[in-house]
């Protein structure tokens, strides 16, 4: 009997032992593999999970397994807030949300405060949202839609012969027709009045698989450069239209979710030449190799093409897969190693990242985006840009060393319209307790 009272105890000890150890850091996924967008949600988030699986089989964040769930957003606004409520409380509760869709990241905003669960929004989303004293819970990491804006206006001065060679030229804004596409129209306008150049809005409707009549527009307005402001199959249209029309491509240029593999291979050598800015250096890291090893050779990689590991899609994910465990071990690191962060604690790990060349250079991906440090002043942690050119079979990085546009402008339009939002909310802008 004593024997057999030992084994049981011995078992439920064990067992007990194995709970603590199988701790589990809940990751909610609110991806789109399907639809007109699918090419951009299946390689991020399909990197992102390559970097979680990788942090996973390296044991986890410091003994922390990462686990995620993903529920189809289809890119659509309802219903990426449908599955952010279903997913929200699940197995301990969300320790963070990136839903890498501007709509859905603006129907969530008021809700992730409320329920302390931080929103990081890596390349797009509210750009106002960089000030964490009135958006403590919304991280728009990296660089922001207004910080690019400003980096494509300076990228296009300097291709003019200098910013005062801007005056009296004609600048088309083609947008996507939605609140991704209208976000940097602030910065836009606000550097059209400083520099003296024409800016000519010409909207797209979703999905944006027919253009003509946009370039009929932009043929008859003869501009000097066109911004493409495009998500999705809109891209590649965009381009073999600008050729159908006559339109050099070498005077095309386009925002980051312009520049994948996804929208210029469609496109044939109608993009070839063509430019777009980006927040990742394109070329292999050590990481790539290692997700290449240790996920895919064990069978756990997610996506099916095994020849878009590392592609521009893929590489954000992977960037967003980085920044999101750094958060989570920076609020080890303050509130218990080893333990399973609660949102707020992760809150605040985001807001005192210092991702800097030594931490990237240890995580194998030196260069493979701008150095990011955070604070409560600034939840973006960085606003550098490079310009990348299609050469008819890869993605090149033109410019060598990471672009600033005019960050006093940004700054200050983010505290007219951050400023503006807390009034309307009647938030008091102030940084949150634990920073």
């Amino acid at each position: 009997m004593k024997l057999i009272k030992s084994a049981l105890l011995g078992a439920a000890l064990l067992g007990a032992v194995s709970a603590a150890s199988a701790q589990e850091q809940f990751v909610p996924v609110l991806s789109y593999r399907v639809g007109p967008y699918a090419a951009g949600g299946s390689g991020f988030f399909g990197g992102a999970i390559d970097y979680m699986n990788l942090v996973n089989a390296s044991g986890g964040i410091n003994g922390v397994k990462l686990t995620w769930e993903e529920c189809e957003t289809e890119y659509n606004a309802s219903r990426g807030v449908e599955c952010y409520e279903r997913l929200k409380s699940k197995n301990g509760g969300a320790s963070l949300v990136e839903p890498l869709a501007t709509g859905i990241a603006y129907g969530i905003l008021d809700r992730v405060a409320t329920d302390k669960i931080p929103m990081t929004t890596l390349g797009y989303g509210r750009s106002d949202a960089a000030n964490g004293k009135v958006f403590p819970y919304v991280f728009p990491l990296i660089t922001s839609y207004w910080n690019q804006a400003a980096a494509m206006v300076k990228y296009l001065g300097d291709k003019s012969g200098g910013m005062d060679k801007l005056k009296g030229k004609k600048i088309v804004h083609l947008y996507h027709d939605s609140a991704f596409g209208k976000e940097p129209m602030p910065v836009l306008d606000a550097q059209a009045a400083q520099y003296g150049f024409e800016l000519i809005k010409i909207p797209v409707a979703h999905p944006g698989n027919e253009q003509q009549s946009q370039w009929l527009q932009i043929r008859q307005a003869k501009p000097d450069y066109v911004i493409l402001w495009g998500w999705g199959v809109m891209n590649a249209v965009a381009i073999k239209t600008a050729q159908r029309n006559g339109f050099p491509r070498e005077k095309i240029l386009g925002v980051w979710w312009a520049g994948s593999e996804e929208d210029t291979i469609p496109a044939g050598d109608a993009a070839k030449g063509y430019t777009t800015m980006t927040f990742n250096t394109p070329g292999n890291y050590p990481v790539l190799d290692e997700i290449r090893k240790k996920v895919y050779e064990a069978g756990k990689g997610n996506l099916d093409d095994k020849t878009r590991i590392g592609s521009v899609y893929h590489m954000r994910g992977v960037t967003a897969g980085i920044l999101w465990t750094e958060a989570i071990r920076k609020a080890q690191e303050k509130y218990g190693k080893g333990k399973v962060m609660t949102g707020e604690q992760i809150r605040w790990g985001f807001e005192n990242l210092n991702v800097d060349e030594a931490r990237q250079k240890a995580l194998g991906v030196l260069g493979m985006f701008p150095p990011v440090k955070t604070s409560c002043d600034d939840h973006e942690g960085s606003g550098a840009v490079k310009v990348q050119q299609w050469n008819g079979t890869k993605w090149v990085a033109i410019t060598p060393n990471w672009v600033v546009g005019d960050k006093a402008l940004t700054r200050k339009l983010l505290e007219e319209s951050s400023a503006k939002y807390a009034a309307e909310k009647n938030i008091k802008p102030a940084c949150a307790s634990g920073a």
